[in-house]
């Protein structure tokens, strides 16, 4: 019980400090490349609303450009809460872009694709609108993914896991909620069913099959403190649930990484040129 309890210590975070270094995170990723805005989907979630509040305070409401992009399933809701936080934090009015068109003219071709298709189609037609609009703003795309997600590989590759920086991916939900409440971000926003707005009623812990706080307990002890079976069991973690997280784990690896490239050359990109100080400076 007490290492239960230990681990609910070390999930536990000085929000006050965890924000500071996020700004100076999102100030200086976003400065060095010679930028001074961010675009993201703002969905009405947890996740956006987060980073827009820490974008915003970073570089100023101005400099934050919100996109909602709905589907002709997507929750009603969901636009109005994206809108309640576009407007708490001092935001432009959020742009709408209705993905249904774009969406529905290709599955047209395929009329028989299943309901994850659809779902990767719509994500990764979100984050094209998001590269567009980057463009025509002149904003680099914040990212939104958590480090439970990133680890569970619950994201689309080109999708909601496309980014030039986040923020978060080193933040498990249950530490996203603690930080959403220390900002004061919109009560029902923070305390609605977690979900990806794919489609109405769809809910992210129904889809995973777990409770995000019970599993990000486990991912804490699997990955932050490298614990074997033998140790995970002693904690109460029974085996079937270790084998599902930890396949998870290991089958999404390659989400989490950029395109391998076959190495040829003393010098290959990602590998051995990676930094501004192989240019010289």
């Amino acid at each position: 019980m007490s290492q239960t309890v230990s681990a609910a210590d070390a999930l536990s975070i000085d929000t006050a400090v965890v924000t500071e270094i996020l700004l100076g995170f999102i100030r200086d990723e976003v400065g060095k490349v010679g930028f001074d805005r961010v675009v993201l989907g703002l969905s009405g979630g947890i996740d956006s609303a987060l980073v827009a509040a820490l974008a915003a305070r970073a570089l100023g409401p101005e400099q934050v450009v919100p996109v909602i992009m709905p589907y002709r399933s997507s929750s009603p809701e969901s636009e109005a809460d994206a809108r309640t936080v576009a407007s708490q934090l001092g935001l432009m009015d959020p742009l709408v872009v209705d993905i249904s068109p774009q969406v529905d003219a290709y599955f047209d071709r395929f009329p028989d694709a299943d309901r994850g298709r659809r779902g990767n189609k719509m994500a990764r037609e979100r984050m094209s609108v998001l590269y567009d609009l980057s463009w025509a703003h002149r904003a680099l795309v914040i990212g939104t993914s958590n480090k439970t997600e990133l680890l569970l590989g619950y994201g689309t590759i080109h999708g909601d896991m496309a980014h030039a920086l986040n923020p978060l991916g080193d933040l498990y939900k249950t530490q996203v909620f603690a930080m959403a409440r220390a900002l004061e971000l919109p009560r029902r926003v923070v305390e609605k069913p977690p979900s990806a707005d794919l489609w109405e009623g769809q809910s992210d812990e129904q889809e995973l099959g777990f409770q995000y706080a019970v599993v990000d307990m486990l991912l804490y002890h699997m990955v932050d403190e490298r614990r074997t079976r033998d140790e995970l069991r002693a904690l109460g973690f029974d085996d079937e649930f270790i084998d599902l997280v930890g396949r998870r784990l290991r089958d999404n690896q390659y989400k989490r990484r950029l395109p391998l490239i076959a190495k040829l050359s003393a010098r290959t990109i990602d590998r051995d040129f990676r930094y501004p100080r192989d240019w010289g400076r």
